[in-house]
């Protein structure tokens, strides 16, 4: 593993290339968002390191407003000062996006926290956060298990359930209820497997998460 310093040498390696080799190329894109955006979603999606919304829907820059945290979590409104609440209000009341999109993914380590509540016990404000993730918990909880379930499973599972309910949360506020009443915006639910790169999007007519070339 690289040092921190090292890994600093690197990123800036890295800005240099940007200057010298892509940004040329683009410079004419990046010229016309200088002054204004208006990106065609929010995407929340988890703080984790391994996910790259541009990357995963080849999008470029100015067509995703993103939001990340862990868990992908969008908190019931509360009309205080909560970073994402601020996040989803600018994107659907001031951006006037048309789709929102909150992308779980596998393997997410603020899922086994919300399944294993002890293994962040010592990290209160993880915790905390965590909480708003107990419904999908109990919900997963009032489920009828598999014959053969695993905790992969369980795991997968509950990675569904909480972008359901995070969706659920995110029609508490009121930018998103003045938008879907205007019939301006949409709702997704994602979940990105990082082994295979499969992405699956919930289908209310079905109830289930099916994978994209399906929907």
């Amino acid at each position: 593993m690289e040092h921190g310093v090292d890994f600093l040498e690197t990123m800036a390696r890295g800005i240099g290339r940007f200057r010298q080799d892509v940004f040329p190329q683009r410079r004419e894109q990046f010229e016309s968002l200088a002054d204004a955006q208006q990106p065609k979603a929010l995407f929340l999606t988890c703080a984790d390191s391994r996910i790259v919304p541009s990357m995963i829907t080849q999008t470029g820059p100015g067509e995703l407003f993103i939001e990340r945290n862990p868990g992908n979590i969008a908190p019931v409104y509360s009309g205080e000062a909560v970073g994402v609440s601020a996040s989803i209000e600018y994107a659907i009341s001031a951006l006037r996006t048309p789709h929102v999109i909150i992308c779980g993914h596998s393997d997410c380590g603020a899922i086994k926290g919300i399944l294993h509540p002890e293994a962040v016990a010592d990290m209160p404000a993880v915790a905390r956060w965590l909480r708003y993730g107990d419904e999908a918990l109990r919900r997963l909880g009032a489920q009828a298990p598999g014959a053969r379930e695993d905790e992969h499973e369980r795991l997968r599972r509950l990675t569904e359930l909480n972008v359901l309910v995070q969706m659920e949360h995110l029609a508490t506020h009121p930018a998103v209820q003045q938008a879907l009443a205007e019939g301006r915006l949409a709702l997704h639910g994602w979940v990105y497997e990082i082994e295979t790169g499969e992405v699956r999007a919930y289908d209310p007519a079905r109830g289930l998460f099916v994978p994209f070339p399906e929907t």
